[in-house]
């Protein structure tokens, strides 16, 4: 085994370990200052659940990456430079946490959280790090800075945002974002950018070890919710992550990629295009398009009769599905736009049947 390999199982390890350790002291920490999350018509539990789970995973991703790489100079001593591009990723992302602590703690509005998150997503252009080559979609390649730096905080946006909305069943978000992060974790050591494969495999592990009190833990025990704190946070870091993938122009990317992009969307596409879809519904109907209900790909699922559980297995089973059949498409030559439109067709005619099913039990 390289050893390089031993320090992405450490960093894992250090992160994990922290995390269990201090997701106990956090859920007693809401039960006695009684911190819950409360039940309501929108949400799906029925009983006050501690909510401050996510809180652990910045101070674990620190941990898990800070201490390895202190382990890695001692040994090996690689060559991993710490640019601007990452300070500005620590920048934002404490932002991010802060304002998903307030909001977890006091309420904060709407427009409010996303100023923050709007000005968290504007540093990631302003040091160069966007979305500035489409790889062939749609036959563009190159596309114009006024298109690249919108175009680019939009998906930050829409990644934290559907990372935080999907958030509504035990399980769901922690689980499409350990898969998410794991496979970044595995595509960035390929291209041998250890850093980037140190920040996705810490935070995986410390969601996994929520994961584990979240599908679990016993009610009124040691079961938790992220909040706001851990999905506002996991959305900005997976939104990093993504972006940072795909890019191609040094000294902000690596080299260029035809399927990077494909990979990044591919990755990211289940949580979004079902924000999207929710989005465009409420528009249709006359209703605001941040307004909360029980439309998203979750709910509708559980309207036509499964459980939390049977629900999040179908949801992984579809992210999975998409996975492989983007891997197919693509290893048979089929190009990036064709493949994308498959993937839409194939997320439209799955709600199309669960729709039909919801409709057929009403």
């Amino acid at each position: 085994m390289s050893i390089t390999y031993i320090y992405i199982i450490i960093a894992f390890a250090i992160s994990l370990v922290f995390s269990l350790i201090g997701t106990p002291l956090i859920v007693k920490l809401c039960n006695t200052y009684g911190l819950f999350d409360l039940p309501n018509t929108r949400k799906v539990h029925k009983y006050s659940i501690p909510r401050l789970g996510g809180t652990l995973f910045m101070p674990s991703l620190s941990i898990g990456v800070v201490v390895t790489l202190l382990i890695m100079y001692q040994g090996i001593n690689k060559d991993l430079e710490i640019g601007i591009s990452n300070v500005m990723m620590v920048t934002g992302a404490f932002m991010i946490y802060i304002i998903g602590i307030f909001d977890d703690l006091r309420g904060m509005k709407a427009t409010h959280k996303f100023i923050v998150q709007t000005i968290a997503a504007l540093l990631f252009p302003l040091c160069n790090l966007m979305i500035s080559n489409l790889h062939g979609l749609c036959g563009i390649h190159e596309i114009p800075i006024w298109i690249s730096y919108p175009l680019t905080v939009f998906v930050i946006l829409l990644i934290v945002n559907a990372i935080n909305l999907i958030d509504g069943i035990d399980g769901l978000a922690s689980g499409l974002a350990f898969l998410i992060l794991a496979s970044f974790s595995y595509l960035y050591f390929n291209l041998k950018a250890y850093l980037f494969s140190l920040i996705s495999i810490s935070l995986a592990g410390a969601i996994l070890a929520f994961f584990f009190f979240n599908m679990y833990g016993k009610v009124g025990r040691l079961k938790t919710f992220m909040g706001d704190s851990g999905s506002l946070f996991l959305g900005y870091v997976i939104a990093y992550l993504a972006i940072k993938y795909q890019m191609h122009d040094e000294p902000n990317g690596f080299p260029y990629r035809e399927e990077s992009l494909l990979i990044s969307f591919t990755l990211v596409f289940l949580p979004c295009i079902d924000v999207i879809r929710v989005a465009i519904q409420r528009k249709l109907r006359g209703k605001n398009m941040f307004e909360a209900d029980k439309t998203h790909i979750h709910h509708r699922i559980m309207q036509i009769g499964l459980d939390m559980h049977q629900t999040l297995a179908v949801i992984l089973t579809v992210f999975f599905s998409i996975c492989l059949i983007n891997y197919g498409l693509y290893v048979g030559g089929l190009q990036t736009t064709y493949i994308i439109g498959i993937d839409i067709l194939i997320y439209t005619v799955f709600i199309w049947i669960v729709e039909r099913m919801k409709a057929e039990i009403s």
